[in-house]
């Protein structure tokens, strides 16, 4: 689920306040010349449309975006769409898991073999020898359930349904990844298909009603929820395009169920905010737990990854978070956060195909420069 080529469209961008600070001869003014900028870049990118939302001490929450949300349509981005957020998914999951290592109901050195004994033992892998914590560090040698040969017309298994043990299942059946890095890391979506499976077990619910629990009520979260088998996106929806023969296709509706616990979580920009400003804020887990998610081992792209969290120090001094997804709907995720959770970027994006190094280079920049 990590990035591709891009692709060539026109766009146009709105934006809008809509949590203005209160004025104040003490308060300093929001400057939003650098919010204006980054529209202004993000417009020339490629993509089919982008919802953006960005939150800064001076200037409130943001909510905006370029292009457009339905090209049938002609409607435009206004940045409260719902997308699917894919494997921005696995920091949910992340945060659920810790949130129970601080409960004591799991421990993130213990083995996988103690919460599902007997899952993992083949020529190749064996679940006691492989940790929590390997798991939502992608360091457990486990290779992607996506790489097995059932998932090479994805378009076959569109509307299937699937549970997490059939793809854990079909993981285990290929033989050890190549490519691993020195720190042991390989990205694969298996690992915490498992850890969901692991947190069902110790809590007796699934995921998606521990992530609700957790996560979705306490902060409130009106545009997120856990799709389950629903192939459909609420309104207003921003439409996911891939690019079939030339052309974009949407392809929104799907049935994410695979994912599961890798990626299948439906959001807004705003949701993402708050959720992603909250962590950071220590709002959701306890300082242990949190200073357990920072610590980092190289990933496969050379940067840092760790607890189910990216690490981003592109411009010296300026540390910022986030977890970018692709989900096969064309949508794809991406975001920052600083190391203080009062600065963050989010962008929904619904198309496959754009120019993700200017992306990047857009929240770099912006990041840095919001006040």
């Amino acid at each position: 689920m990590r990035g591709r080529a891009s692709a060539v469209l026109a766009m146009a961008f709105t934006a809008s306040l809509v949590t203005p600070p209160a004025a104040s001869v003490a308060t300093p003014r929001c400057d939003t010349k650098p919010i204006q900028t980054a529209l202004k870049a993000l417009n020339g990118v490629g993509a089919s449309g982008i919802s953006v939302t960005v939150k800064s001490p001076r200037c409130g929450v943001w909510n905006g975006g370029v292009g457009l949300a339905d090209i049938r349509t002609g409607r435009k981005v206004v940045g409260t769409e719902h997308s699917r957020i894919a494997s921005n998914t696995k920091t949910w999951v992340a945060t659920v898991v810790l949130q129970l290592v601080g409960e004591g109901k799991i421990k993130l050195d213990d083995s996988v073999d103690h919460y599902l004994p007997g899952l993992i033992r083949t020529e190749h892998y064996d679940g006691r020898k492989i940790t929590v914590r390997q798991l939502l560090q992608h360091t457990s040698g486990l290779p992607d359930y996506l790489e097995a040969p059932f998932w090479e017309d994805l378009e076959a298994h569109r509307w299937d349904h699937f549970e997490p043990l059939e793809t854990v299942k079909q993981a285990l059946a290929l033989p050890p990844p190549e490519g691993r890095t020195p720190d042991g890391f390989y990205y694969s979506n298996t690992n915490y298909n498992l850890a969901g499976m692991i947190v069902h077990k110790v809590t007796g619910r699934p995921i998606g009603t521990e992530i609700k629990k957790r996560l979705i009520k306490p902060l409130g979260l009106r545009g997120t929820f856990w799709p389950g088998d629903r192939t459909s996106l609420p309104k207003p929806a921003l439409r996911g395009y891939v690019v079939q023969r030339g052309k974009l296709v949407d392809k929104t509706a799907w049935n994410v169920s695979a994912a599961d616990a890798s990626g299948a979580l439906v959001s807004t920009g705003a949701d993402a905010t708050t959720f992603w400003t909250a962590l950071w804020s220590g709002d959701l887990l306890a300082p242990a737990q949190l200073a357990e998610m920072k610590k980092t081992v190289k990933d496969d792209l050379g940067e840092d990854y760790g607890l189910g969290v990216e690490r981003y120090e592109r411009t010296p001094g300026v540390v910022a978070w986030g977890h970018s997804g692709y989900m096969e709907s064309g949508h794809k995720f991406r975001n920052a956060v600083t190391d203080d959770g009062k600065r963050a970027v989010t962008l929904l994006i619904g198309s496959e195909k754009f120019n993700e190094a200017k992306v990047d280079s857009v929240i770099e920049k912006l990041i840095r420069d919001l006040r």
